[in-house]
């Protein structure tokens, strides 16, 4: 379609991560324990509470003892989760480092929606530490290689969701493999880089133009 337009070389320019905000460091085993999470696995979500998020297939996770479900976020769908995840610990809405800090301190982020285009929090998660499940389809194709640096799922498929923390829940070395290597991959998109990116576009991009001469 850019090539019908006469767009020959289209460049991809990434979203980024504020690592200070997203880190492992902003691990609190204060916050777990106010979460009554001490000898338990957190798996949690964190973004927008509405229906198209999919958030309702954490029912099937509630069941697990080993598990503490955490809801990080506000939206129209609240009151719904709530009653459905009665013993899941609800955050609400959190920003900055109180948010990083949460982030970080989930063993397993799930991003079980099915609608993203990206899916930034995908990359949040992985700055912070945590490692991430999420569906094969849309945005968490661009930013998840199954078994490598999180882990996917078929769209829908609450059984091989549930399959896929039990993977994580159960093996603490493949959370910090999976968690490590997505760590590393996400160290160069901060936002600065991201930046200097860009305006390296521009100037590769100005250098071809023939701009008119002053009369």
């Amino acid at each position: 379609y850019l090539q019908g337009l006469g767009i020959s070389q289209p460049l991809l320019w990434g979203r980024g991560v504020d690592h200070e905000v997203f880190n492992p460091e902003q691990r609190s085993e204060t916050l777990r324990s106010s979460w009554q999470a001490d000898n338990k696995i957190v798996v949690g979500y964190c973004g927008r509470l509405a229906p198209e998020k999919g958030i309702g297939m954490m029912k099937y996770l509630q069941a697990d003892s080993r598990v503490k479900l955490v809801i990080i976020g506000d939206g129209p769908d609240r009151n719904n989760l709530e009653i459905l995840l009665p013993n899941a610990i609800f955050t609400g809405r959190l920003t900055g480092h109180e948010l990083g800090s949460a982030m970080a301190s989930l063993d397993v982020l799930i991003a079980p929606g099915e609608l993203e285009t990206f899916c930034q929090v995908i990359q949040e998660g992985m700055a912070a530490g945590t490692p991430v499940i999420a569906p094969a389809i849309g945005g968490p194709l661009d930013l998840i290689s199954h078994e490598v640096n999180g882990l996917l799922y078929p769209p829908g498929d609450a059984a091989e969701m549930v399959r896929q923390v039990d993977r994580l829940v159960a093996d603490a070395d493949l959370r910090n493999e999976i968690s490590g290597v997505a760590h590393d991959r996400v160290q160069s998109r901060t936002w600065s880089a991201l930046g200097r990116e860009l305006v390296g576009h521009y100037q590769s991009a100005s250098r071809g133009l023939q701009l008119p001469v002053a009369a």
